[in-house]
């Protein structure tokens, strides 16, 4: 901290110490959402030596959502007591032991236990879930932005750690990529959320968006328009019990649901369709990894777009993008040229991904209170089990047709009914985003 931030005379204590917080979240969502990722690249592998179908080995993907359901509760309660230095290592530890202990599978209950349960289970503490409880606290005007420009750490990471991972599984075995991972999450997740991250920039004192440390003097930020719309709504404190009676709640975990159903059935079943499809191993991986790199850019501009025009607008974009790429997988499988698979990835990316940017953005207007971290945990409970329905669905559609063509039409008219409901949510009606305000208060000036 620089001689003229500790006199209170700039901002930059709490725009550096907020930016830190997000390159912690960007390292940290680098290698978690790759480790789960990954699973995608180990699902040939276990196809190949053990022999089981698709929907019996895809299932490890959905028990581990499902076991989830239990954990959920368990991590909002824990972010509330000890925060995301305690929760992020502890869901690492989880996800470095199920890829070490997968390397001695030989039944599929063994791999439900340690992919699934442990694996899977571990990294929602890890991932976008958590991030979300946590990280709107130290952005207002900027948050959108904010929390993109962090999830746009998995598409760094798995540009880089995905191909390598493939690389690993050719070169050495399934089971050395397994130990590889594991180790480099426990190694560098544990000790980077342990000693660094913070809940919120009130542990240290500080203020949102480059607001002066409390009881220190300076010049104030330049105050922001009132973004409130629904000022009862707004004032109240919300509990886990009182949102749950509300139907804004059930609309956004229905959006939740049919949006992730979307995402991880394209995403886990994507690089065993593509080699069916006729592509090889190296492209089929390069095509998952370019997902992400695309996402990238999707999450940073769609965060920045929803500060601008409204949560809405931008959630409608990504659930346009997923619905997109299922009909150009649809039309890989007629015609698998280069040009529709890169157009796919780009709708993956570019539109789709953005949308892991909006989750906690939308979860913290609407119900803003002392119990966030369980509603934040109960809604992400619903989309993931939206999440493992989807991957199960898709596997099972294609051992009972021999087709992946009728999963993707239901992603498809999944993600329009999730456009639907996020406008029902209208979370527009309780607090305008930055960019909605400034236009209003300019309109009404």
């Amino acid at each position: 901290m620089t001689r003229g931030a500790r006199t209170g005379e700039r901002r930059q204590p709490l725009i550096f110490y907020g930016w830190w917080v997000v390159a912690i979240a960007f390292v940290t969502l680098a290698i978690s959402i790759s480790a789960r990722t990954s699973f995608s690249l180990l699902f040939p592998a276990f196809l190949e030596e053990f022999g089981w179908t698709r929907s019996v080995t895809a299932a490890a993907f959905s028990i581990g959502f499902l076991a989830s359901t239990a954990f959920l509760p368990v991590i909002g309660v824990l972010m509330e007591r000890g925060g995301p230095r305690l929760v992020i290592p502890l869901g690492a530890v989880m996800v470095a032991s199920g890829f070490v202990l997968a390397t001695f599978i030989t039944t599929p209950l063994g791999l439900y236990l340690t992919m699934g349960v442990l694996m899977i289970t571990g990294s929602l503490a890890t991932s976008y879930i958590v991030h979300s409880m946590f990280m709107p606290a130290w952005f207002v005007r900027r948050r959108g932005l904010a929390i993109g420009i962090a999830f746009s750490g998995v598409g760094v990471g798995a540009i880089t750690l995905l191909p390598a991972m493939q690389w690993v599984i050719d070169a050495y075995g399934w089971r050395t990529a397994c130990f590889a991972m594991g180790a480099l999450v426990l190694v560098v997740t544990v000790p980077l959320n342990a000693l660094f991250q913070r809940s919120s920039p009130q542990e240290m004192g500080l203020e949102p968006d480059g607001g002066p440390p409390k009881g220190r003097k300076g010049k104030p930020a330049q105050p922001a328009p009132d973004p409130v719309v629904d000022a009862a709504w707004a004032a109240i404190d919300w509990t886990l019990a009182r949102a749950a009676r509300t139907a804004r709640f059930w609309w956004l975990a229905l959006a939740f649901f049919c949006g992730l159903f979307a995402w991880y059935a394209i995403q886990t079943h994507q690089t065993q369709y593509l080699l069916e499809s006729g592509f090889n191993a190296s492209v089929a991986a390069q095509a998952l990894g370019l997902v992400a790199l695309f996402g990238v850019a999707g999450q940073i501009a769609l965060g920045w777009l929803s500060d601008r025009y409204g949560r809405e607008v931008a959630w409608s974009l990504t659930q346009l993008g997923f619905a997109l790429a299922s009909l150009l997988l649809l039309a890989l499988e007629e015609s698998p040229s280069l040009a529709l698979l890169y157009a796919m990835v780009a709708c993956q990316g570019l539109l789709g991904y953005g949308l892991a940017s909006l989750f906690g953005a939308v979860m913290t207007e609407l119900f803003a209170g002392r119990q966030i971290g369980r509603i934040v945990a109960t809604l992400s409970l619903l989309a993931n089990l939206g999440a493992a329905v989807g991957v199960w669905f898709l596997g099972a559609i294609h051992d009972m047709t021999g087709s992946y063509a009728l999963g993707f039409w239901v992603c498809a008219g999944l993600c329009l009914v999730s456009i639907v409901c996020i406008w029902q949510a209208a979370p527009r009606r309780v607090r305008l985003v930055a960019g909605q305000a400034a236009r209003r208060a300019a309109a009404e000036g």
